[in-house]
């Protein structure tokens, strides 16, 4: 029997379900590039770059190794341009008796596979994705019938079934199962924070930067230098570095930011984790043992796990039970345009100029710019659902819809009225102020509540808290603000409506195209 194996660009693993028990004599990789993918949102430069790169590393990797591969560049002249189209033509060449393929990431994806049965003239045998600790259907029996949806008991129902961070009495280690309140110091003064590992393109990721310059020149983002890992060999060397040089002041100052220093303590493994060239089982394990070795905090090695099997697998699952609903979620009936600063960074709102800054030249910027900075504006401003979801796809080299699309329509939005959040994570200028340095030089006074000098941010909070009150008091966590309002008098409340008013009508609207292509465009 002859099978056919396609692996997708996040599917980079050499112990992927469908090559495990696969038999190299009589199996086929299929790899393909293909337009239809890199630009249903026009995605970052950098991140279409890593992927094709790492994918054209890993089927070097997979020809060394013995497989047969059959590979389709994105300027093969016969290109078909999608994932079912050149799955078709493979399927002409080798005549395979059956398509065994690891589900996909995302359900647009997954719908197309789900048709291939009806396509093809063979069997098509689909995989779970066994990378992830938790399938769909566990995650769907753990959520069946519970009224909240709550990230830190589904993360402790992980720890229990990996045993990371418990004792042999099946308690956590240290006695708690969450140190996120350890986790959230302003990084101040001189501390030396280690750099991580840049890796200069060799021959293959070059050719890979001219076709990206050449094809996608009009997406967002700068394209060199481009440092990314893009072999296991090298996302290994990252990791080998984050545990020996950045781990123990991962956990403290992980909320952290500081103007014009784009990785601080953070791993930056995420885009290998979620392109396949690392495990993340794998990754949690090297933790532990900086931890039980003395090497690592307990507060650090639990915040790097938790962020993996905790939230990691838990908007994964989440993703999947709510697919594809969730794409179409507006619960606070948002919708202001997202506004272009989003793509040039051209604001006096230092936090955010800087946020997008990083995230033009890095396709990268850490979770708590995501959330309480760029995620926060949104939020606060009413911007569009959709125009956010594509935003941050676009951008952010580890954004795939199964990780991004929770995070932003729940964690960032609200917009699926709480299923994720039980409250929407709205905050004034204070708390940015409070985790970062970028008030101190910015034009605008984060003291200042209203008025031309204030920060957009104070205003814009009450404006947001006014206009959604109906849907927000009765929020347990949320209601006591409105005492608050209330207590601020009338012409008090005026003066914050009319400042956050006056700064939105100001608001440049992104220009077409930025985000998807327009008609036409190819």
């Amino acid at each position: 029997m002859t099978t056919l194996i396609p692996i997708l660009g996040d599917q980079l693993s050499h112990n992927l379900a469908s090559l495990r028990a696969a038999d190299k004599a009589s199996s086929i990789i299929l790899m393909m590039e293909v337009w239809e993918e890199a630009t249903y949102v026009k995605h970052h430069k950098q991140k279409i770059a890593l992927i094709f790169s790492a994918m054209r590393h890993f089927a070097d990797e997979l020809r060394a190794d013995g497989w047969q591969v059959d590979y389709t560049k994105l300027d093969d002249a016969e290109n078909a341009g999608s994932f079912s189209g050149e799955v078709a033509r493979a399927v002409e060449r080798h005549s395979p008796d059956v398509i065994r393929v690891v589900e996909a990431g995302e359900w647009r994806v997954q719908q197309k596979i789900e048709e291939w049965p009806d396509k093809f003239p063979c069997d098509v045998d689909v995989l779970s994705d066994d990378r992830f600790l938790a399938t769909q259907r566990e995650f769907a029996d753990w959520a069946e019938g519970r009224k909240a949806l709550t990230m830190e008991h589904f993360y402790r129902e992980m720890r229990k079934k990996t045993g990371l961070l418990m004792e042999p009495d099946q308690k956590p280690a240290g006695g708690k199962w969450n140190y996120d309140a350890d986790n959230r110091e302003k990084l101040e003064g001189a501390l030396f924070v280690p750099p991580r590992p840049r890796f200069e393109p060799d021959t293959i990721t070059s050719e890979v930067l001219k076709l990206v310059e050449a094809r996608f020149g009009t997406h967002f983002g700068a394209l060199t230098p481009f440092e990314w890992p893009v072999t296991r060999e090298e996302a290994l060397k990252a990791a080998d570095a984050f545990f020996a040089e950045r781990i123990e002041n991962f956990g403290p100052y992980q909320d952290a930011m500081v103007f014009g220093s784009d990785d601080l303590y953070h791993s930056m493994l995420s885009t290998s984790i979620n392109i396949g060239l690392l495990d993340p089982l794998e990754l949690c394990e090297r933790a532990e043992v900086a931890y039980r070795e003395g090497r690592a905090p307990l507060n650090s090695v639990e915040g790097f796990i938790r962020q993996i099997i905790g939230w990691r697998e838990y908007v994964r699952g989440f993703y999947w039970y709510f697919a594809p609903g969730l794409a179409e979620a507006n619960e606070l009936e948002a919708t202001r345009a997202l506004p272009d600063f989003f793509w040039t960074g051209e604001t006096d709102m230092r936090c955010l100029s800087d946020c997008v800054r990083s995230t033009k030249e890095n396709a990268h910027a850490h979770h708590i710019q995501r959330l309480m900075v760029l995620g926060n504006f949104c939020l606060l401003a009413g911007i569009n659902p959709r125009d956010v979801q594509d935003w941050y796809l676009a951008v952010y080299a580890d954004a795939f819809e199964w990780v991004e699309l929770p995070n932003v329509a729940g964690m960032i939005l609200y917009a699926d009225g709480g299923k994720l959040a039980t409250k929407p994570i709205a905050a004034s200028g204070n708390y940015i102020n409070k985790m970062s340095d970028y008030c101190g030089d910015c034009r605008y006074k984060v003291a200042k509540k209203t008025g031309e000098d204030a920060c957009p941010f104070n205003a814009l909070y009450w404006h947001f808290m006014d206009r959604h009150r109906e849907r927000l008091k009765s929020n347990h966590r949320i209601g006591r603000i409105y005492a608050t309002w209330d207590r601020m008098g009338e012409e008090k409340q005026a003066e914050y409506i009319a400042s956050a008013d006056k700064f939105l009508d100001s608001l440049e609207p992104a220009r077409e195209g930025w985000a998807r292509a327009i008609e036409g465009e190819n």
